[in-house]
């Protein structure tokens, strides 16, 4: 297969895959965050991923909030694509790399989802500022919490609230350190 073939192929299942896991681990986060499961979105988000989960969940039950049966099956969305990846580009790897490079590859999308919250907030604050949304409300639920430590150290500058720039700048450099653990590029 021609490389920018391959790379066009890999590209469109890594896009693929990761809006499917961002979905799934909305589903894992939302309970922990204690969102609001009235509103439409998060009822969506159940919704959509209630298919694979329920299933799984059967065999496997949850522990507490922690819903075991969304993160096996996250776990293995991810191990399959790993693994689609590089049989794509020819190469292969033991599966206790593959295990491991997907754990990374998870806690790498879990951090880029509180970033791509916080620039949503940050958007939604400039568009719909202090009008009620489901969208605005989820993604106040998701990012208040990360936002708060920093708003305590971080005082608004002239009414601007500068803080979820910081916020991104430590997640974005944690994001860099976690994927230095990844045994290989893909």
């Amino acid at each position: 297969m021609p490389n920018n073939l391959a790379s066009a192929l890999v590209y469109i299942i890594n896009a693929v895959s990761s809006i499917v896991l961002l979905v799934l681990l909305l589903r894992l986060i939302l309970p922990f965050l204690r969102a609001d499961f009235r509103n439409p979105i998060a009822q969506g988000i159940l919704r959509i991923t209630s298919p694979i989960v329920i299933p799984v969940r059967r065999v496997l039950p949850s522990f507490g909030r922690l819903d075991t049966a969304t993160i096996l099956i996250a776990f293995a969305i991810q191990m399959l694509t790993i693994w689609l990846m590089l049989r794509i580009f020819g190469s292969s790897a033991p599966l206790g790399v593959m295990a491991f490079a997907a754990v990374i590859k998870l806690l790498v999308l879990t951090v880029n989802l509180f970033i791509y919250a916080i620039i949503i907030r940050i958007v939604l604050s400039w568009i719909a500022r202090g009008q009620y949304s489901p969208v605005t409300a989820i993604v106040s639920t998701i990012t208040e919490p990360v936002l708060r430590p920093f708003r305590r150290i971080i005082p608004p500058l002239g009414g601007f609230d500068i803080s979820p720039v910081f916020a991104v700048i430590l997640l974005t450099a944690c994001t860099i350190v976690i994927s230095g653990f990844l045994p290989f590029s893909i």
